[in-house]
């Protein structure tokens, strides 16, 4: 026989008061989130949660006088709570029954207060919006498709709005997307761990298919899951600028997009990073501009931190007489190599005198700052990719 929707109520809102109970106790172990979440199997609607809250008050429980202590109880520092008053002052006055109820939800899934302090710096309206639409079906969907707790609290922590997205209508499409185009669950957990934004960005047409059919990379490489989640994050519009910007210093439009198939994230440098670098390759190195194909680095090392100094650096040593000497083949290896690995092999391996008259030279090169950096204008066109 079913139960009558009256008794469904009352046992839901039982069980919520005796959660409550236990989550302002001071007996509340972190290990207990599988009891909490059986707890909420049934709160999915905003109508019975207003409900639930109620009921707590006139339970004879002493409640919280206002949102600090509902926070403390948490186990929220001073210190968390300012920071997180700062980020969203609106907390101060918050709904207190609201505010119980959501941090429960967030108890259950295994948030701590310093995983709360996080969240709310990165998504200061979590609290204020409803986060229990469709909770019991989105955490039973991300659960097949994180594969355990501890990746879904990651990537909870990581994009909080994961618990806000339209589930029906943004999450799971997005998710069916990317299966379709051939990327497996296993592919898609770390990409959507790396890259937040997929899920509300995404976005696929025509041109862009035909962007991913330009790069060359074949379902099942390593690097098409990159090239398809890139593309898919991407305007149009921005993906066609930054071609072409490569394509300007003398390469043709079949290498620039097979250069961008084995390296997929030169699609998120910037247009004046991809100039200036280049600008410093041909110009200053006198390297061929086609070096890039096979040395996609140059691009994405810091022009200042990197690719001057050590350059700069080259100049002094062959100017001291000095070996060994960064000259031919040995400077794109110079360049590709880690910071202490690089001093080790070119600067430590000199006599003290030496070495410390090449130190100093490199720290002072590293310090020479761009010019007119100071007076340069940020520019933002919205999404940086």
């Amino acid at each position: 026989m079913e139960a009558k929707p009256s008794s469904l109520v009352i046992r839901v809102g039982s069980l919520l008061v005796n959660s409550q109970r236990f989550f302002f106790s001071s007996k509340n172990p972190l290990c207990s989130t599988c009891v909490l979440l059986s707890t909420f199997k049934s709160v999915t609607c905003s109508t019975s949660s207003q409900t639930q809250a109620e009921t707590v008050s006139g339970d004879g429980a002493e409640q919280p006088a206002n949102s600090v202590e509902v926070l403390r109880r948490y186990g929220c520092s001073d210190d968390d709570i300012e920071k997180m008053f700062l980020r969203r002052p609106s907390l101060r006055n918050a709904d207190l029954s609201q505010l119980q109820f959501k941090l429960n939800l967030l108890w259950g899934l295994g948030i701590t207060s310093n995983d709360l302090v996080k969240i709310i710096n990165c998504r200061p309206r979590l609290l204020s919006v409803r986060i229990n639409h469709f909770f019991d079906e989105r955490l039973e969907y991300f659960m097949t498709l994180f594969g355990s707790r501890e990746t879904l609290l990651k990537a909870i922590i990581r994009n909080p709005s994961l618990l806000t997205y339209d589930f029906h209508n943004r999450i799971k499409p997005v998710i069916t997307l990317y299966e379709g185009l051939g990327i497996s669950r296993e592919d898609l957990v770390p990409l959507l761990l790396s890259r937040p934004t997929m899920i509300p960005r995404t976005s696929f047409n025509d041109e862009k298919m035909e962007y991913i059919r330009k790069s060359g990379v074949l379902k099942g490489s390593k690097m098409f899951k990159h090239v398809v989640s890139i593309i898919g994050v991407s305007r149009s519009q921005t993906i066609c600028e930054k071609a072409a910007n490569i394509e300007k210093f003398g390469m043709s439009h079949e290498e620039v997009w097979h250069l961008i198939g084995r390296s997929p994230y030169l699609l998120t440098l910037s247009v004046d990073k991809v100039q200036r670098n280049m600008t410093f390759v041909v110009g200053t190195m006198r390297l061929p501009a086609n070096v890039i194909l096979e040395h996609p680095f140059l691009l994405y090392n810091n022009l200042e931190v990197v690719l001057k100094p050590r350059w700069l650096l080259a100049g002094k040593i062959e100017e001291m007489g000095v070996c060994p000497r960064i000259k031919g083949s040995l400077m794109l290896r110079a360049l590709r190599m880690a910071e202490q690995r690089f001093l080790k092999a070119f600067v430590s391996c000199h006599p003290d005198s030496v070495a410390a008259e090449l130190m100093d030279f490199y720290a002072k090169a590293k310090c020479i700052k761009r010019l007119a950096m100071s007076s340069k204008k940020a520019v933002f066109k919205g999404f940086p990719f």
